[in-house]
């Protein structure tokens, strides 16, 4: 296929380096490459191209005009490319393989192509492993994706309302499986009232969080899917009923004991009849041997392998003052290099939430690399939040500048104040906001769920009437779109 991707002149040089030999470049009677109007474009061709012979035309992705007319005339297709020129030796390799779009930027595209594609692999090879245990037909072990198991902390005690917001919004998040927290004052009837609530929700697989055997027996009589977790102190008690209706138990070492007491007590369940055993040889946070206890689950899983491994995240992810989003990746690297079948995370901290979300991806990607025998890098889906893979080109220091200051002549808009804040979605949906950007006028209340749409909002009732009071709210209401895409708290004339 012949390509030709058109530019104005300041992005000539950015263009001919990103394209290398990949494509033929057309620089546009423009200055800036997004000002590309088909007239334009039909005048270059015709005085650099004079037989034009190409198949498709890249214009630049933030182009706005129509090119349909154009590419009739032309005889070939025109379509939008990247929005920024470094990314076309990104988007030219697909040139042969795919439709680009009129509409939509080739970046965007190629981006949700390929993490449509990544994810349609995820499922395919689920389908296709092989488990050595499955809960509620969820396959757990075995060469499966690690899943996602979320605690709702205390969830005994909880009212109905809230724990069914926490279930939904775990659920949404992409959570596989849901634990119910039992609290240290919990009783059987408050087990009972979280699983009929949890078991009204989902038909994800349930576990319960306990070591009391009263709490553990009622949560079997209510059919939960897995008993987290079995000890010295509580399998000669529980361990006969556990067996009898065949459901799983997560084994765990006793206080303060390592892999002899955790082994220990996996033959001793195993004498009582439970079959359906997964691990937890502890994850210890960071500062407390957590390099000892990797060890231990590499060593369990190495003697061990058909028994899942249950990893437990919170363990260090709610320990470190750390963004959640890298240690989440890091650990479920560890754990798929060591075994690990069950991610554990109570997401309870403001530090760590999204956690669910984050080990749900960071599982997917692991998936991948491990089918391509790579590191988990390029694979259409990422954790990437903040940072970049690729950076835009920066402006240099012109010759001749007027150094910004700050005004002293602010003035109070005669039209009034506007306070400004954010109302986060208590439940996450897929099919709508993640929450409103609240705008507060004495003659009218506006929400919204960008800075820009406000702000047209804002003219458009003609609540301003000063330039630096527009300046202000536009910096502040974008800095409450920020909050909210990254679920952070907004306050008004706070540093974000």
């Amino acid at each position: 296929m012949k390509v030709l991707v058109a530019t104005g002149r300041l992005a000539e040089e950015t263009v001919r380096d990103s394209i290398a030999d990949n494509a033929d470049v057309i620089v546009v009677d423009t200055e800036i490459a997004a000002f590309i109007t088909p007239r334009k474009l039909l005048d270059a061709v015709e005085g650099q191209f004079p037989s034009f012979d190409h198949d498709i035309i890249f214009i630049p992705g933030l182009a706005s005009s129509n090119f349909t007319k154009a590419g009739e005339e032309l005889g070939c297709k025109i379509r939008l490319g990247p929005k920024h020129a470094y990314d076309l030796s990104f988007v030219l390799p697909f040139a042969g393989e795919m439709e680009f779009s009129k509409t939509v930027p080739a970046c965007e595209l190629l981006a949700d192509i390929r993490r449509e594609m990544a994810l349609e692999k995820v499922v395919e090879l689920e389908e296709s492993s092989s488990p050595t245990m499955e809960l509620s037909g969820l396959k757990l072990g075995g060469n499966t994706r690690m899943k996602v198991l979320a605690e709702v902390v205390d969830a005994t005690g909880l009212d109905s309302e809230a724990l069914s917001d926490r279930i939904r919004s775990f659920m949404h998040k992409g959570a596989d499986m849901i634990d119910l927290g039992a609290s240290l004052h919990a009783e059987v009837d408050d087990v009972e009232r979280a699983i009929k609530i949890a078991r009204s929700i989902s038909s994800a697989a349930l576990s319960i969080d306990t070591l009391d055997p009263q709490l553990i027996s009622r949560a079997l009589k209510c059919d939960i899917d897995l008993v987290l977790s079995l000890d010295s102190s509580n399998i000669d008690i529980v361990g006969p009923e556990i067996a009898r209706k065949d459901v799983a138990a997560v084994v765990i070492p006793d206080s303060g004991e390592g892999l002899e007491s955790l082994m220990a007590n996996i033959e001793h369940a195993r004498s009582i009849g439970v079959k359906k055993i997964m691990a937890d040889p502890v994850l210890d946070p960071i500062g407390h041997g957590i390099a000892n206890s990797i060890v231990r689950y590499r060593d369990f899983h190495r003697d061990l392998p058909d028994i899942p491994l249950f990893f437990g995240i919170g363990n260090v992810t709610e320990l470190i003052d750390s963004d959640s989003t890298g240690v989440n990746a890091t650990l479920c690297g560890i754990g798929a290099d060591v075994g690990a079948s069950v991610l554990f995370t109570p997401e309870y901290s403001n530090k760590t939430q999204g956690s669910i979300n984050e080990l749900k991806r960071a599982s997917q990607m692991m998936v991948l690399a491990d089918e391509r025998s790579s590191s988990p890098k390029d694979l259409g889906i990422d954790l990437i939040e903040i940072k970049e893979k690729r950076r835009r080109t920066d402006a240099t220091l012109p010759e001749k500048f007027t150094e910004a200051h700050e005004s002293n002549m602010w003035k109070l808009d005669p039209k009034g104040c506007i306070r400004i804040n954010i109302i986060p979605a208590p439940i996450p949906d897929s099919s709508g906001p993640g929450g409103y950007i609240l705008a507060e006028h004495e003659e009218a209340t506006i929400i919204g769920t960008t800075a820009r749409e406000i702000m047209d909002t804002i003219i458009e009732m003609e609540l301003i009437s000063r330039l630096e009071h527009a300046g202000y709210l536009g910096s502040e209401l974008k800095k409450a779109e920020i909050a909210l895409k990254f679920n952070r708290s907004y306050s008004q004339d706070d540093d974000f």
